[in-house]
């Protein structure tokens, strides 16, 4: 008996892998079902519709993005202080004395941009391939939602920082809410916390940016998924022999 075998007799590993190494129908099944991740996808996928050039892995790279800044702006969180006279020099000190400081926050940065870029193309790559008709049009709705989130998680982090960009960032949100016709002003006061930017505004903004839109976007992202699951997985390409036929093409086991 190999090595190798011998750790898989094991009762520990026995105890992590359940399932043998997915090599017939019934145990690629076991492992989807089993899977803490994959679970999240149909068991049974059209083989077509795993192709890289018609989704683009759109979709699964803003969920990574989004990952990694959650676990970039928990770092950030430690080192940032959320007050109108420490936030700036707290960003300074984070680029210049914090160890790995500089590379955390361009790397939240940069992904907070990649991820609404990436959210953007996927929307339009869903758009352009119908994939927003039944029976996914609740997830097209979901997904739209999911794009606002994204761009106000992105706006609320230009505040953070609390210099120009950021005054003048949070003057441009604020008249465009307090242009709403009748409650314009509610809105207005509502986004600033008062009469004008200052303290309360940035406590406002700094827990919407690390608590409340990030728990929203975690239960749409939630609700998104479980959705594609249960609509029969991703839409797949039409090819030319079915272009004519149902609407729907039939749903195949992923062959190996």
């Amino acid at each position: 008996m190999s090595v190798l075998e011998r750790i898989k007799a094991t009762r520990v590993f026995k105890s992590i892998y359940r399932n043998p190494y997915p090599n017939t129908t019934k145990t690629r099944l076991a492992i989807m079902v089993d899977s803490l991740v994959l679970h999240l996808h149909p068991a049974r996928i059209v083989r077509r519709g795993t192709w890289v050039t018609y989704t683009w892995g759109l979709g699964g790279l803003s969920a990574w993005m989004f990952v990694i800044l959650t676990i970039t702006g928990v770092f950030l969180m430690w080192y940032y202080i959320p007050n109108v006279s420490d936030a700036y020099w707290s960003i300074r000190a984070i680029e210049s004395e914090v160890v790995f400081g500089q590379f955390m926050r361009n790397l939240h940065r940069w992904a907070a941009h990649a991820m609404v870029i990436l959210v953007f193309l996927h929307m339009c790559r869903v758009f352009y391939t119908g994939a927003y008709k039944p029976p996914r049009e609740f997830n097209w709705v979901i997904g739209v939602t999911l794009l606002t989130v994204t761009f106000l998680l992105s706006f609320t982090g230009y505040l953070l920082p609390w210099d120009q960009l950021a005054y003048w960032a949070i003057t441009v949100g604020t008249n465009i809410g307090g242009a709403t016709p009748f409650i314009g002003d509610r809105i207005n006061f509502l986004l600033l916390g008062g009469y004008e930017i200052g303290q309360p505004t940035l406590i406002r903004w700094y827990t919407l940016h690390v608590i409340f839109l990030p728990l929203l976007t975690i239960a749409l992202m939630s609700l998104h998924f479980w959705r594609v699951r249960k609509d029969g997985g991703i839409s797949t390409p039409v090819v030319e022999d079915e272009a004519e036929g149902p609407g729907y093409p039939p749903v195949m086991e992923q062959e190996g």
